[in-house]
């Protein structure tokens, strides 16, 4: 007598109405992370996002969670541009002008700071958004000064704390007034990076070993 072959036992996937809360989520508290700060209560998260408590801490179980969701939720989105760029840009400093508005975009620059300052900034799933965005970064530069287009005394460091500090002010600052002006300084960062260079800038090139040194 023949018994039959167990079938594989299939993970079941998540269904749609559940992926649809868990982005809900993430992106209700990217909004209310740049406009008040990492501490703000996560009811109120839960609130904007039109969804329980019970449904927020069912797809995150604390702010460290969530934080780093949001986190490397738009560190993929940013990686995402810098894709786009390199894929559909023909000339190479236009792509490298695309991949640093669409960071600002993405509000980079206040979510980031965050990692350090709330759990391990070392989380694999950090790490490997980190590294990806790096990576790109590095290609996208590279692009452009293989081509002559990029003044060859910057490096990833340079253009990582330029968007940093042109993008916006610090998360929970409350200041939207200053978002009409990004993209016009960050144009202006941008042309002073064309090749060739009209000056000699001080010191040496930032690279992103000198950014992770304490």
């Amino acid at each position: 007598m023949q018994t039959a072959t167990p079938e594989a036992r299939k993970v079941p996937r998540p269904r749609a109405d559940a992926l649809r809360n868990r982005e809900r989520i993430v992106t209700a508290a990217r909004e209310m992370f740049v406009e008040h700060g990492p501490e703000v209560p996560l009811d109120e998260i839960a609130r904007r996002a039109g969804v329980g408590n019970a449904t927020l801490y069912r797809n995150f179980p604390d702010r460290d969670a969530l934080v780093r969701e949001v986190v490397c939720s738009v560190m993929d989105r940013t990686a995402a541009a810098a894709e786009a760029a390199l894929t559909e840009t023909g000339d190479a400093f236009e792509a490298l002008e695309r991949f640093v508005h669409a960071a600002a975009d993405e509000r980079i620059s206040a979510l980031c700071p965050m990692v350090s300052s709330t759990f391990d900034q070392h989380h694999p799933d950090l790490d490997a958004a980190r590294e990806r965005v790096e990576r790109l970064i590095a290609e996208v530069m590279d692009r452009a000064t293989t081509a002559g287009q990029l003044r060859p005394d910057v490096d990833v460091g340079d253009v990582v704390i330029a968007v940093a500090q042109l993008s916006r002010p610090p998360a929970g600052t409350d200041c939207f007034m200053a978002d009409r002006f990004v993209h016009r300084h960050l144009q202006l960062f941008l042309d002073g990076l064309r090749a060739p260079a009209r000056s000699a800038l001080p010191g040496t090139a930032v690279t992103l070993e000198d950014l992770r040194r304490p």
